[in-house]
């Protein structure tokens, strides 16, 4: 059973079990842009509840094991207070769930409606780099095995697209959905190249793999852009 659990079974342990306290159970990332890719992509929840105290996650629990089991992410869970009050220290993922979003149960709060600009630009610069330095560790532990290094780029995939639709955001670019678009439209801001970024995202959707010996082409071309794009992001917050 857990592994076959669905979105609606998830939702409806989350109603019967939190009761009152629950606020809101909302759906992001790509699942509520329509970019979900079957058996790749993972359905990202967010709960927000009035209070949260250990017992209330204990009895959660087992509904978050079978969730799991399932092959998503353990929900965010916040409380009402937390959600209000979050939009400065996780500026980038209001922003990305204000922008899409799909409403399961009860409703999301009125506040935050909107990020500022500037709490954006700087939890970018500091994801920006953190994903780079995260992809100089994963090419270090590749040790040049094109398996590792082709896993390696499809698991970074999500990670960068966010970092992409920020940077699009801040230049007030907002409402861009589609991969594709969200590369071109990054690449021509920040001035990389985009056609390492348009590969992975082809190879993780299917439509075109990638070969094993282009591996190391593909991920030096992806290195170099990301080095391009920190570069850049660091130009918009410190001149």
């Amino acid at each position: 059973m857990a592994k076959t659990m669905t979105l609606e079974a998830f939702t409806e342990r989350l109603t019967t079990q939190l009761g009152a306290q629950l606020v809101a159970a909302v759906l992001y990332g790509s699942a509520a842009r329509g970019e979900r890719i079957e058996q790749r992509s993972d359905f990202n929840v967010l709960v927000i509840v009035r209070a949260l105290d250990p017992a209330s996650l204990r009895a959660l629990s087992r509904s978050v094991a079978d969730w799991s089991a399932a092959g998503n992410p353990p929900p965010l869970l916040l409380t009402e207070s937390e959600w209000r009050s979050s939009r400065d220290i996780f500026a980038m993922e209001v922003a990305d769930i204000l922008a899409r979003h799909r409403v399961l149960a009860g409703a999301l709060p009125a506040e935050p409606s909107a990020v500022d600009v500037g709490h954006l630009r700087h939890q970018l610069e500091f994801e920006a780099m953190g994903k780079l330095l995260a992809l100089r560790q994963g090419i270090l532990a590749a040790g040049a095995s094109p398996e590792r290094e082709l896993d390696l780029l499809g698991a970074s995939r999500s990670a960068v697209l966010v970092l992409f639709r920020t940077l699009l955001r801040i230049h007030g670019e907002s409402g861009v959905d589609g991969s594709e678009e969200v590369v071109q439209r990054a690449a021509a801001r920040a001035g990389f190249d985009p056609t390492p970024f348009l590969e992975v995202v082809a190879h993780v959707a299917g439509s075109a793999r990638i070969p094993a010996a282009r591996a190391d082409a593909v991920l030096t071309a992806y290195h170099a852009g990301l080095e391009r794009f920190v570069a850049h992001v660091d130009s918009i917050i410190h001149g």
